[in-house]
């Protein structure tokens, strides 16, 4: 179906819908005079359509596969390299952690961790590295804002909730835990 726009000229309804969008986007809502709402709702969902990136989920799953896979395979490494130094085992599984999670500040320092976060999405969260992730980015970007008001209100804003229902979700299994070994 096209659209007589005046001036000898027509647009099929598509490039209709994307010309108004366009006009849209550039702030321009001149076009939008006169259209009722559920015109409107259609350009604006033709809108979102258009910019809402499309993602094969098989493809990001096995990404994130890969990223988390990679993270671990190089948390054992350091392990290995612990215990080679003759490290206890339970000794040395604490140092990785440390390790993995000054690594991965280090990379979020660097602004490479984002970029891994970006491409491997959920194999990069998952790990501890993905805690320290985002502790460390909020302490980053709220430091302007100074070290009390800044780092300090805001460095727990992503990692706070995690903290939080994992304190008490173990306190509510550990009363739980307690009373089954009472009765």
């Amino acid at each position: 179906m096209n659209i007589f726009i005046g001036c000898g000229k027509s647009l099929s309804y598509d490039n209709m819908i994307l010309l108004l969008v366009k006009e849209i986007s550039e702030g321009s809502r001149d076009m939008l005079d006169g259209l009722d709402s559920k015109d409107r709702d259609e350009i604006y969902n033709g809108y979102v359509e258009e910019i809402t990136p499309k993602h094969n989920c098989a493809v990001e799953c096995i990404k994130a596969f890969v990223t988390g896979g990679i993270i671990c395979t190089v948390g054992q490494g350091v392990l290995e390299i612990y215990k080679g130094c003759g490290i206890a085992a339970d000794e040395a599984a604490l140092w990785t952690t440390v390790t993995l999670i000054l690594l991965s500040v280090i990379l979020t320092g660097l602004n490479i961790y984002p970029s891994i976060t970006k491409w491997g999405g959920a194999g990069s969260l998952v790990p501890i590295t993905g805690f320290a992730n985002s502790v460390a980015a909020a302490a980053i970007e709220y430091k302007k804002e100074g070290w009390v008001f800044g780092v300090g209100c805001k460095i727990f804003t992503i990692a706070g909730p995690v903290i939080l229902y994992g304190i008490v979700s173990s306190w509510i299994l550990g009363v739980i835990y307690w009373i089954t070994k009472l009765l």
